[in-house]
């Protein structure tokens, strides 16, 4: 993927393109309230299968080129990678609100949570992160009551509608209201790519009320009709989390103008995003950022 598509995107923009790359929101920039991105395989001290910006500890190479990743994306990005508060994401819907008591967790100071898969808060300077190779990101922010959300939806966080569960949250400790929310569903592995076996579209059948004489044939290389699940010959189904993620926000009551979804697919672009599909699991991991500016 040439990364100067990225700003043929309606959604998104590469920012930084000569030294650290990440992919902003143009509906987040908009509003000046908050600093985000996503961040590409480059730029970073990486490598072999990690090159070069890997940013997930545990994949196989030292702590330190870990946090010299860091230490460079938070530089491009605009926050102190020392303060980042981190998730020990195990596809589980579980989502921890977080205070400045929080700060540097999983990344200077250990963790003493664990099974958290999202993200909340309403303070200031505080980066939140989340980690990623091809499920999806899904950003939150509530403009009228200054609070964020980030959360890591892979398909079971998906099936859980985990984007409902935050928004919830965040209603719950911020006073946020759904139609106030501004989402946007970030890069991972688009429908073409993604197959899935009957047990997981049974799942997905079931929570979104799909009947399975419903299910349209998938058919490569044809433009298919809006659907979560296609059904193969094979007996297997091409699932499309983008689509089951908007779904779930629309369900939680986000505005549909207020739901941002992004056309990069994780696995069609493994040379700039790392992908566990594409690469058989030999991978680093790319990271969302989501922080509140206080520069406004």
């Amino acid at each position: 993927m040439d990364l100067k598509r990225v700003n043929d995107n309606q959604t998104t923009v590469i920012r930084n393109e000569s030294t650290v790359p990440f992919i902003a929101f143009k509906a987040l920039e908009s509003t000046q309230l908050v600093k985000h991105g996503f961040s590409t395989r480059l730029g970073g001290v990486s490598e072999g299968f990690l090159s070069t910006l890997n940013l997930g500890f545990g994949r196989g190479e030292s702590d330190e080129n870990v946090m010299e990743n860091l230490k460079r994306i938070g530089k491009s990005i605009g926050f102190d990678y020392r303060r980042l508060v981190t998730t020990n994401q195990t596809h589980t819907t579980n989502i921890r609100v977080v205070t400045e008591e929080d700060a540097g967790k999983g990344i200077v100071i250990p963790r003493d949570y664990s099974d958290i898969d999202g993200l909340i808060t309403n303070v200031v300077n505080l980066p939140l992160i989340t980690y990623y190779a091809d499920c999806v990101p899904l950003y939150f922010l509530d403009p009228v009551n200054k609070a964020i959300g980030l959360s890591h939806s892979g398909w079971r966080g998906t099936v859980g509608k985990i984007g409902a569960k935050t928004a919830r949250l965040m209603g719950e400790n911020y006073g946020t209201k759904p139609s106030d929310l501004i989402c946007c569903i970030g890069p991972s592995i688009c429908m073409d790519c993604y197959e899935v076996s009957s047990d997981v579209a049974d799942e997905f059948m079931s929570v979104f009320g799909i009947e399975p004489s419903g299910i349209p044939f998938y058919v490569p290389g044809q433009k298919m009709p809006d659907s979560i699940l296609y059904r193969k010959e094979s007996g297997k189904y091409q699932l499309d989390l983008w689509e089951a993620c908007r779904k779930g926000l629309l369900e939680a009551g986000v505005k549909t103008e207020n739901i941002h979804v992004t056309d990069l697919c994780t696995s069609c672009n493994k040379e700039v995003l790392y992908s566990h599909r594409a690469s058989n699991g030999k991978r680093g991991s790319l990271a969302a950022f989501l922080m509140l500016s206080d520069n406004n």
